[in-house]
């Protein structure tokens, strides 16, 4: 199962700071690097008592808190304004008034990791086909301003006041008190470590998407707008597309969440099994592009500017589509390969990196599927129509299948693959430099901060290197439990996170707990 559970960046969002990583991929180019400088190359976390999740911090190095989460833990952290915001599930409640199955996202004060609000949205009666149990949120929040933007397990979009309840409920809706009840029940009494909604927008109701076990997507917001992927997908037989003139895309307007535009490539028609990749951001000879990557192996480039169709719908008018399959992916020996085989074509679930004039982007398949092959595509951003044959720079077929987003940093390109391995790859070639094997599955990305690359995987060890063109390992830490999410980093403060918790990791500091 999925449980996805990142040169011309556009500017951060009003009232980001450079130091904060307000969204999936720090900015909007979704590029996996960060300017923070003085990070530790190496922490320890102490023990922690299995029976009685205490910690013991006599052995803990470079730990500044740790602070609990639920028991499952996919939505990758995003920090500014002076909080933490990620998914989670709702074991153990932090509210023991709010019991049951949830989707959570977790609202932390990032000094200390205290518990500040959250949002508990109520699991779908569709059950695992849409809504698995006990998964929670596996989408990364994004925070513009005094807003948060993110896609909930109810295949809605969301929009949060970033103060919760805590300084009153600010319209147009107010009626937080029934959705977390959810559909049929009594509305529950609200509190002030609840969230602050704004406005909903659900896409199952909206446009009939039918996500396929979990609904994913980090938000990206551009100017007044908000795209989102709609994890339009297949029914639970893996075969069934119960929508398949639902859009994989969607344009709401930030403010009212109203909707704006959608594309219309006919996306859905030819989804492997769904679409969870994220969409990025970048201009182009002055061109802005929002480029996605969808469950048909294609990575697309649209036009940002929603145009009114003959329909009167709005649209994202399509600029280049280009496979990031290799030919002998789609077709070996004469027979067309399907889509689960080892050695046949994958979707795109890794978000697409824009940098420098380029996008880079990974093709891979839902965990479940095991192995097979996979493929680094570096394109040429500026084409117009189908560029597969004119637009790829250069391809790097030696990692396997990937949900992993790439870094790209100082002409190098590290990724990981689901094997467990990290590549190091030329970034004006395509040429394998190195690789590392981590020891254990990778469902995150690679975080590239101050010369170093970070990576936690499914085994529980978080590896470090050297961001360089040759390889070094500095550490291998243990921390306990499969580190699913992305490290990332603000204010020179490193974020690991786990299945149950979220670490704090600075240099020299000094450990606590943070709140419980």
């Amino acid at each position: 199962m999925l449980l996805a559970a990142v040169a011309m960046a556009a500017a951060p969002p009003a009232g980001a700071v450079a130091e904060d990583w307000p969204m999936w991929g720090r900015d909007r180019s979704r590029n996996m690097v960060s300017p923070a400088r003085g990070l530790p190359s190496s922490f320890a976390i102490g023990e922690l008592d299995p029976n009685t999740e205490k910690f013991n911090f006599t052995e803990a190095r470079n730990l500044k808190w740790a602070a609990r989460l639920g028991s499952q833990s996919y939505g990758n952290p995003t920090i500014a304004a002076g909080r933490i915001l990620l998914g989670t599930n709702n074991d153990p409640p932090k509210d023991p008034a709010r019991t049951g199955d949830y989707g959570v996202v977790l609202c932390l004060d990032q000094a200390s990791g205290r518990f500040l609000w959250q949002l508990l949205s109520p699991k779908l009666a569709t059950g695992d086909a849409s809504d698995f149990q006990q998964v929670g949120n596996c989408s990364s929040p994004t925070v513009d301003g005094n807003h948060v933007y993110l896609v909930t397990n109810r295949c809605e979009v969301i929009c949060l006041d970033i103060n919760g309840l805590a300084d009153g409920n600010d319209g147009p809706f107010t009626d937080e008190a029934q959705y977390i009840a959810g559909p049929g029940r009594a509305p529950v009494e609200l509190r002030p470590t609840d969230a602050d909604i704004i406005w909903v927008y659900d896409m199952r109701d909206e446009l009939g998407v039918f996500p396929h076990q979990m609904t994913s997507s980090a938000v990206l917001v551009v100017g007044d707008r908000v795209y989102a992927t709609t994890s339009n997908g297949r029914d639970w037989t893996g075969i069934h597309m119960p929508s398949p003139r639902s859009p994989a895309l969607i344009c709401l307007d930030k403010h009212t969440g109203k909707l704006l535009a959608q594309e219309r490539s006919g996306i859905s028609e030819r989804t492997f099994l769904c679409n969870w990749s994220s969409p990025a951001y970048g201009v182009v000879n002055g061109q802005a592009m929002v480029f996605f990557g969808a469950d048909d192996g294609f990575c697309y480039a649209f036009d940002p500017e929603p145009r009114v169709g003959e329909d009167g719908v709005g649209v994202l008018r399509e600029i280049w589509r280009c496979d990031a399959n290799p030919p002998q992916y789609r077709v070996a020996d004469g027979q067309t390969l399907r889509y689960g085989q080892p050695s046949g074509p994958s979707g795109i679930l890794a978000t697409p990196v824009f940098h420098d004039g380029r996008v880079y982007v990974v093709i891979g398949q839902n965990p479940e599927h095991g192995d097979g092959v996979g493929a680094l595509t570096c394109i040429d951003a500026d084409g117009q129509g189908d560029i597969t044959s004119t637009g790829v720079r250069w391809r790097f077929t030696g990692l396997g299948r990937s949900m992993s987003t790439p870094s790209v940093v100082g002409g190098l390109v590290f990724v990981a693959d689901f094997q467990g391995m990290v590549y190091c790859i030329d970034a004006a070639t395509g040429q394998e430099l190195w690789k590392h094997d981590t020891e254990g599955r990778i469902w995150g990305s690679t975080l590239v901060a101050d010369g170093k690359v970070y990576v936690g995987n499914e085994s529980g060890l978080v590896t470090v290197l050297a961001a360089a063109r040759q390889k070094k390992l500095l550490a291998q830490i243990d921390v306990m439990a499969p580190a699913l999410a992305t490290p990332v980093v603000a204010d020179g403060v490193l974020y690991i996170g786990t299945e149950r918790y979220l670490y704090a990791v600075a240099e020299g500091a000094r450990p606590r707990e943070g709140d419980r």
